[in-house]
């Protein structure tokens, strides 16, 4: 009877085992379309974050070359870098648009799935794409508050656009006016006004835009709001600066209008208590103030600026992402 009872739950339990072995091979497509969808279009997201980041510096890569009056390879530069954040993609030949100025790139690469081809997908294809636009800056907020005549940009580009290296001095008083500098009669300053625009409160940053008025800072010293410190740090960098074209008013009246901005790249400075550049470096009466430096071609990937295709060309570019 014992016997019985056991043979008869030995096959029973035989039969439970087959039924779940079918039960469970029914379900492992089902299964593993899940985990196709829970890790290879997981993959699939991850893949496409490093190529779009691939395709954006692949896209600033081309556009700085092109800012600069050289496309150059474009091919090569943008598959250079988009392999660069992502080995195994390539690169579409880039597209260049002229009306605004931009340039567009593709990456692509084939992603290998995990699990998915089991539902008939061995892999999928990703691409991302990015445009960067880029022009004259045609309002923002400099990092110094200062402000150079076009008079004084046109001496030292020869009326063009920045080439050259060599170090000017560019006086910002009512003294000292000679034929080799825009100070003076030329109208690099308005009286009390000496150069220095007002600032943002609280900051040693002035904002202004072009075609508008931007007023000045009275006195003999940069505003209390620049320490010495922070103007130091600006020292043989690039600055963005406003070139006004036209200046008026007096005192706290006393205004420049905005033509452009050019960058420039200061070599020293005597401002007063802010110098670096030593006693009479001006080569003026001591009170007069001064910046060295020299007019030159940048591409500023800041946010500072905004940039516009009627802004004067200046030698400076504002590139931007628009994907």
């Amino acid at each position: 009877m014992i016997r019985r009872l056991v043979g008869r739950a030995t096959r029973r339990l035989g039969d439970e085992r087959g039924a779940v072995a079918v039960v469970l091979s029914l379900l492992m497509v089902p299964m593993l379309g899940f985990a196709a969808i829970a890790v290879d279009v997981g993959a699939l997201y991850a893949e496409r974050a490093r190529l779009q980041t691939a395709a954006d510096a692949a896209a600033f890569a081309v556009a700085q070359d092109c800012a600069r009056g050289a496309c150059g390879d474009m091919v090569g530069t943008a598959t250079d870098a988009v392999r660069a954040n992502d080995g195994d993609a390539t690169s579409a030949p880039p597209v260049l648009s002229s009306a605004p100025l931009s340039v567009r790139v593709t990456g692509s690469t084939p992603v290998e799935h995990w699990f998915a081809p089991v539902i008939g997908f061995d892999s999928t294809a990703v691409s991302a794409t990015a445009t960067v636009g880029w022009g004259s800056p045609d309002a923002g907020t400099a990092v110094l508050p200062l402000t150079f005549s076009w008079c004084e940009f046109r001496r030292q580009t020869n009326g063009g656009l920045p080439s050259a290296t060599t170090v000017h001095t560019i006086n910002l008083t009512k003294s000292t006016p000679d034929d080799k500098s825009c100070t003076g009669p030329s109208g690099n300053f308005v009286p009390g006004g000496f150069g220095y625009l007002d600032t943002v409160p609280g900051s040693c940053r002035a904002a202004s835009a072009i075609q508008t008025r931007s007023y000045s800072s009275t006195g003999n010293s940069l505003p209390s709001s620049c320490p010495p410190a922070d103007v130091a740090t600006w020292r043989n960098r690039t600055v963005l600066l406003p070139i006004f074209d036209q200046y008026g008013g007096t005192g706290n009246n006393a205004w420049y209008r905005v033509y452009g901005y050019a960058a420039f790249r200061l070599t020293g400075y005597d401002l007063g208590d802010h110098s670096n550049t030593g006693k009479n470096a001006c080569q003026g009466n001591g009170s007069d103030r001064c910046v060295t430096g020299y007019f030159t071609r940048f591409v500023d990937l800041s946010e500072a600026f905004s940039y516009s295709s009627d802004a004067p060309a200046l030698g400076t570019a504002i590139l931007r992402l628009i994907r």
